[in-house]
């Protein structure tokens, strides 16, 4: 038998039916009322002519709307297409396209800005762009989309496991976002494989404070709707409110990105007492330096984990009992999966040896959508070639030196970002820092530093940087200059943009 997920949430509406199922602001909804609304947008889908293998995308932030929709979706067959809300008309017209989307939900501001373009969008009909406003306003077409739908369950399809369940575009911190395709299959194994790792039970009450347009969001979500668990969903990152419903709602399960984190730890409110529910903090997204933590497991210990991961289909995970153990590390690959550290010609390296980052699992990707050059040049012989840069302990386990793209050559040898970055965030005043190399006539390129200060903090760019200077291991890591920045540029996913601080950087040298 397949495994497939298009009956899953009346699966809970059968068996769980009065088990609060999903909060966002003041909507709680059981697991009955909460398929009734996917019944009801499902049927409407199928009324308009949406199916099987049909693309189906959002350009919306967080709401209850947005998890209806992404079940209804699942529920008839079509292929889930998430976009960020934050895109331009450009940029929403290109994927859309890319995608082959046949009908979108968009917010009504997203939907002046591409009205103009829409002669440029190959295959959505006028009356498929269905518009949802939070503020329930005049702009919303939404309701009237499903008003007059059937609550009964949809014609479900006869789906196989390797059907997709989703395209998700990555962040584009490097280049074009490219179509990342789920299947099924990989989705339920997001379900049970992270569940399992998280200690995940029905029981569960999982918050989620940033966007779930991002597959980071999967790692929580899909394993809290395969059990039934409670899902809450705020409508944006806010620390006062995420610390205040942890302790209203004994939220047990957490995922956040380094800057959300790193708020976490500035909030007077972060408390051993606060956090007593809590059963796990997650990391994700991007490097965290190991002060950051350090000073999380210190207020809240034995709950934290960090997941090092790519949305093509590789992860490895820190758990909470390895913290201690395995400083610095981002753990090793679950039950199932492989881990290989390769060097340019694709040979094995040994432990310590610093080389690519190659891996496999029961969650790999079918490859980029419509990109298959790429796809051969990711996916090989059933590994995934990552692209990060890392070496294995004699324990087998992941410690991270940064992409392979962000490597520094200078006067001929490596520099690692990270380990400057590490260096630099253990300053007093320092809050974040990244490294990004810049072209230079003496050493081919030479790093620079931007840094985020603490509130207040007063501190002269050159006396920094001598300080980080005097504390790196070796002379070829020393920075040639350090930049004061108000923010870290982000994407949607929480990202840090090395790109643009780059640009900006040397945009500022001319």
């Amino acid at each position: 038998m397949p495994i497939t997920l298009e009956r899953l949430i009346e699966r809970h509406a059968r068996y769980r039916g009065d088990h609060l199922a999903v909060i966002f602001a003041d909507q709680r909804l059981g697991w009955a009322e909460f398929n009734t609304r996917v019944n009801q947008l499902a049927n409407a889908l199928q009324a308009r002519g949406i199916g099987k293998d049909d693309k189906l995308a959002t350009a919306l932030p967080n709401s209850m709307e947005l998890l209806v929709i992404y079940w209804a979706t699942v529920s008839i067959g079509a292929v889930l297409v998430p976009l960020s809300p934050l895109l331009n008309a450009a940029g929403l017209v290109n994927l859309l396209n890319n995608a082959d989307v046949s009908l979108v939900f968009l917010t009504p501001a997203l939907m002046d800005e591409i009205d103009p373009r829409r002669d440029e969008i190959d295959n959505i009909e006028p009356r498929n762009y269905i518009q949802v406003d939070d503020a329930r306003g005049s702009g919303s077409n939404y309701a009237a989309f499903v008003a007059d739908s059937s609550s009964e369950p949809p014609a479900y399809p006869q789906l196989q496991q390797q059907d997709l369940f989703n395209i998700v575009y990555s962040s584009g911190t490097t280049g074009l976002p490219k179509g990342i395709m789920h299947s099924h299959l990989v989705r339920a194994n997001y379900g049970s494989h992270f569940a399992a790792s998280f200690r995940m039970t029905p029981e569960s009450v999982v918050l989620h404070t940033g966007s779930i347009v991002f597959n980071g969001a999967f790692v929580t979500l899909m394993p809290c709707f395969f059990l039934g668990a409670r899902y809450i969903l705020h409508p944006h990152f806010d620390v006062e409110a995420m610390i205040d419903t942890i302790q209203r709602e004994k939220v047990t399960h957490i995922m956040m990105v380094p800057a959300q984190i790193i708020a976490l730890l500035q909030s007077p409110d972060f408390s051993q007492q606060n956090m007593q529910s809590m059963e796990m903090l997650l990391t994700i997204g991007a490097p965290l330096q190991q002060q950051y933590k350090e000073a999380v497991n210190a207020v809240i210990p034995g709950r934290f984990y960090e997941l090092y991961g790519l949305t093509e289909g590789f992860v490895t995970i820190l758990d909470r009992n390895d913290f201690n153990n395995q400083s610095g590390s981002v753990g090793c690959p679950p039950p199932g999966y492989d881990i290989r550290i390769v060097n340019d010609d694709g040979e094995d390296l040994g432990p310590g040896e610093i080389g690519e980052i190659v891996g496999r699992g029961p969650i790999l990707s079918s490859g980029y959508y419509r990109q298959p050059e790429l796809t051969r040049e990711t996916f090989r012989d059933g590994w995934l070639y990552s692209g990060d840069l890392g070496y294995l302990d004699e324990s087998g386990f992941l410690y991270l030196a940064g992409r392979k793209k962000e490597l520094i050559i200078s006067g001929g040898v490596n520099v690692y970002p990270q380990d400057i970055e590490e260096v630099a965030a253990a300053h007093e005043l320092v809050l974040e820092v990244a490294v990004f190399g810049v072209e230079s006539e003496k050493w081919g390129e030479t790093p620079v530093a931007a840094v985020v200060l603490q509130t207040e903090a007063a501190i002269d760019a050159s006396a920094l940087m001598d300080w980080i200077n005097e504390r790196v291991e070796a002379r070829f890591q020393k920075i040639s200059a350090v930049v004061i920045v108000d923010q870290m540029p982000r994407n949607v996913a929480g990202k840090t943009l090395k790109n643009v601080l780059k640009e900006n950087y040397l945009a500022n040298q001319k």
